[in-house]
């Protein structure tokens, strides 16, 4: 099949193949089995985009999907029939890791993509595609189960919005689901740098990231509902595979120590 995206929808292919990738090689540390099957679905030279992204980039994004998969799957292991919803989903594929059978499941994202999302993953009996963007408070409505639990990822999205539109999607959601969990990734103003540097290499011109947050416990200044949950580097607990090279691990192991790239645990 082949796909059509435009500016920043196109860096939704980059974490796909990196998923893939990954999961072909290192499938003891992390396996996306759905990946790898789009990734064949799909019309497009995918090795451009390994080539580009580098091993250290696959890894940042494999750390963030793990980082991600553990939260939900300790959720939901207490709300088993939560709404999880995925915002600015792309062509995420973590409900096929992390569906205990009960969940509902919501995939946010803006119109084409949900459109070339639904032609390859079609919608199940729990999951539904939601076409908006993450600021326009109409898609909140469209999520019917808010008693059992809510609890929201944000992989790779809140990046491309300057932080007055983060404050105002922190509201939206405090409005609309009080008492709800979100996970979502943060980086430094270093690891934008080297960010923005590697959209560039996969191809992706004249947009960058934009927002950037070292210390969660800032948010909480916003808005007295936030509240924080925890936060950590992508890197805490993951494995280091000595195939990598000393170079790679000596670079993860900075980038924990210092915090240019955290996961942000939220109450709002």
């Amino acid at each position: 099949m082949k796909v059509a995206f435009h500016d920043v929808e196109e860096t939704l292919l980059a974490p796909l193949c990196a998923r893939a990738k990954f999961s072909q090689d290192f499938p003891w540390i992390f396996n996306d089995e759905k990946a790898i099957e789009l990734v064949d679905q799909i019309d497009y030279d995918f090795s451009l985009k390994v080539a580009a992204l580098r091993l250290e980039g696959t890894i940042a994004i494999v750390a963030r999907a793990r980082q991600f998969d553990d939260k939900i799957r300790a959720y939901v292991s207490e709300h088993a029939q939560a709404s999880v919803i995925n915002v600015g989903a792309g062509l995420d594929t973590t409900f096929y890791r992390v569906d205990n059978g009960l969940l509902q499941w919501y995939d946010l994202d803006l119109p084409n993509v949900i459109d070339t999302r639904t032609r390859l993953l079609p919608e199940q009996d729990r999951t539904t595609c939601l076409a908006g963007s993450l600021l326009d408070a109409r898609w909140c409505d469209n999520v019917k189960d808010k008693e059992s639990g809510v609890f929201m990822l944000a992989g790779g999205v809140l990046d491309w919005f300057d932080e007055s539109q983060v404050k105002q999607f922190f509201s939206l959601l405090a409005d609309n689901f009080p008492g709800a969990e979100i996970v979502l990734n943060a980086q430094s103003r270093l690891w934008r740098l080297i960010s923005n540097w590697g959209l560039r290499r996969t191809g992706v011109k004249d947009i960058a990231t934009k927002w950037v947050l070292k210390d969660a416990r800032k948010m909480e200044k916003w808005d007295k509902r936030i509240a924080v949950i925890d936060q950590f580097s992508a890197f805490r607990n993951f494995p280091r595979d000595p195939a990598w090279g000393a170079q790679v691990e000596r670079w993860m192991n900075f980038t924990e120590r210092s915090g240019m790239y955290n996961i942000f645990h939220l109450r709002v």
